[in-house]
């Protein structure tokens, strides 16, 4: 399971009708929150949150468990858990809208695509318009700040804008250069992916359009130019289903990733555990209409015994499928990562690099490295109500593959996983292992969370394992020549004066990895955004992005960890995000666009 749940982890029973916000957070909630786990939160924890997160979260990825609650009940329960109230009143109009006639949007000029770039995902910008001497003299240019308490989504930048989804799912086309807001759209659900652009055929709706996924399972399409939607496809009705890879494209195609948080309500007792299965769907880019859909597990889920308390346990279940796909257009396959199994029924393509055919669906090869990682939340006793017997650690590959052509001609897939292995496989050998290298230790937040990047000759891997063992700090940077495996460079996690535990003191690096020619960049949970020399590891670059900043658009910013999306980088900008505090971390709510020296 990936780290992406925020909210109330709330079972499914009745309560009594008035709005006794304590009383509904003792029956519904206080049996997670009140002994939290490693990714639920804490009621401390939540009651930092703004009202309108928990309350979108009871919208949106914990509906499903906020079933029989009235309007009223969410208010007393959100105002109980974060001592606040909950606003009713719709999102707010942006106040910094671009000046004049906004000029036609093109494709033309640097990019930054989707979640790594290129169809091979390598997350590698060969010509970002910065240079290697240039990176010493990054600074901010300008801050937009959001109204809300985290950040999401990576920047995709094209055209001279910048393009965001948003946790209250609000999607914002932004000018490059200064802030300014183009159009918005609000899509009615969070959206965390981030968004792929592409031409459209003559005689569609619009010249070109904007692609991004949300968390109720839709693929959702926008004219580029006005915000206008063009079309909306559901691709899972899974109550639990949602959609946090970005799409990409090809030819008029989106090809787009399916994942799960059913690993949550599975624990209850009472709920029939599992049924989700992660899928890759291929979509008309034009119309919406789905082309194929290809479930990572063959077989569909079955009850194959009864749980401990006489509930039906459902498998396969499982493999949801967290990132962004990869387009290999040599063979015409579409390569994915897949997470972990939900209970002890058979499976061999959880916890495995996938490989479909790209015209059909069809599944062509799987290379499961992990057998047996079932896995639910909270689950501390093996075979107790739905818990798996079997259980496993939950180390799922919850990063894009990264696709690479070594010298020679040779292809290479580079995969990380959350035990702290990268792994290097064969696209013509059905994923057969060339080799293996395990950089961190590995845990259910560990090892390699969002992933790495990769230029011509080396991987660059970032290390999360935000919860160490004791004595040990997370975070750490690798370099490995691809060819190989072999080490070219570590450099240890920063060490902090500060006791570890609070956020500004974990200096994890869970956030994907971003390469430019002679520098790679990662950032921390504490909130710095480095710079590392390719050749050494020497740290070029350091810049705390958990301070507050003045804005262009007059929110109040303040940064906070970086986590899940890397930074972006086109035509002498690089766009982050700071503040992202849905699970653990610090919240914060800024877009930080950076030039040589802030011109």
């Amino acid at each position: 399971m990936r780290p992406v749940l925020l909210g109330l982890c709330v079972s499914i029973l009745s309560v009594a009708a008035a709005p006794d916000g304590a009383a509904i957070y003792a029956t519904r909630c206080a049996k997670c929150h009140d002994k939290p786990d490693d990714r639920i939160p804490s009621k401390e924890t939540l009651s930092k949150k703004e009202p309108q997160a928990v309350g979108r979260a009871l919208g949106g990825s914990m509906a499903p468990f906020a079933i029989g609650l009235t309007d009223l009940e969410v208010g007393a329960l959100v105002s109980h858990v974060t001592g606040k109230v909950l606003p009713v009143s719709g999102p707010a109009a942006e106040t910094n809208i671009c000046p004049g006639t906004p000029p036609k949007f093109s494709l033309d000029g640097p990019q930054w695509m989707g979640w790594g770039r290129d169809l091979d995902n390598s997350r590698y910008q060969p010509k970002p318009g910065i240079s290697a001497e240039d990176v010493p003299k990054l600074k901010v240019k300008w801050a937009f700040a959001y109204p809300v308490n985290y950040t999401y989504g990576q920047p995709t930048v094209a055209g001279g804008r910048v393009f965001v989804t948003s946790g209250p799912g609000r999607i914002y086309s932004l000018d490059a250069k200064s802030g300014c807001v183009y159009w918005t759209f609000d899509a009615g659900a969070g959206a965390r992916t981030a968004v792929s652009i592409a031409a459209l055929p003559k005689g569609a709706a619009a010249k070109y359009a904007v692609y991004f996924g949300d968390e109720k399972a839709n693929i959702i399409a926008l004219d580029a130019d006005s915000g206008k939607m063009l079309w909306k496809t559901r691709l899972d009705v899974h109550p639990f289903a949602r959609i946090t890879g970005a799409p990409i494209l090809n030819g008029n195609r989106v090809f787009v990733p399916v994942s799960s948080v059913e690993e949550v309500p599975g624990r209850d007792p009472k709920y029939e555990c599992c049924k989700f299965q992660g899928s890759v769907a291929a979509v008309d880019a034009s119309s919406g209409k789905l082309i194929w859909q290809t479930r990572a597990m063959s077989d569909p889920p079955r009850a194959f015994k009864k749980s401990s308390t006489g509930t039906d346990i459902y498998g396969p279940a499982g493999a949801a499928i967290w990132s962004a796909p990869t387009v290999d257009l040599k063979r015409k396959a579409i390569y994915a990562g897949t997470g972990n199994s939900y209970t002890d029924a058979e499976q061999r393509t959880a916890n495995s690099i996938v490989a479909f055919d790209m015209e059909t669906g069809s599944l062509r090869w799987s290379n499961q490295v992990t057998p047996k990682d079932n896995f639910l939340v909270g689950c501390n006793k093996p075979g107790v109500g739905n818990c798996p017997e079997d259980a496993g650690p939950d180390v799922d590959f919850g990063s894009s593959p990264i696709l690479r052509t070594l010298k020679n001609g040779k292809q290479v897939i580079l995969a990380g996983q959350k035990s702290g292995v990268i792994y290097a496989m064969d696209p013509d050998q059905r994923g057969k292992i060339l080799w293996q290298e395990k950089i961190g230790e590995g845990s259910p937040l560990g090892g390699i969370e969002w992933g790495p990047a990769a230029d011509d000759d080396q991987v660059y891997v970032a290390i999360s394992d935000v919860f160490p063992k004791a004595g040990k700090i997370p975070g750490g940077i690798t370099a490995l020549k691809i060819a190989t495996g072999e080490r070219v460079w570590s450099v240890a996690p920063t060490k902090v004066k500060c006791g570890w535990g609070t956020w500004n003191c974990n200096p994890a690096q869970s956030a994907a990895v971003t390469v430019i020619p002679g520098v790679v960049f990662s950032g921390s949970m504490d909130g710095h955004l480095r710079g590392y020399a390719t050749k050494d590891g020497a740290v070029v670059w350091d810049f705390d992005t958990g301070v507050d900043f003045p804005t262009v658009n007059g929110v109040k910013g303040k940064g906070g960890s970086i986590d899940v999306a890397g930074p972006t980088i086109a035509g002498g900008m690089m766009f982050v995000h700071s503040g992202y505090g849905r699970l653990i971390g610090q919240g914060g709510n800024v877009l930080l666009a950076f030039t040589v020296d802030g011109k």
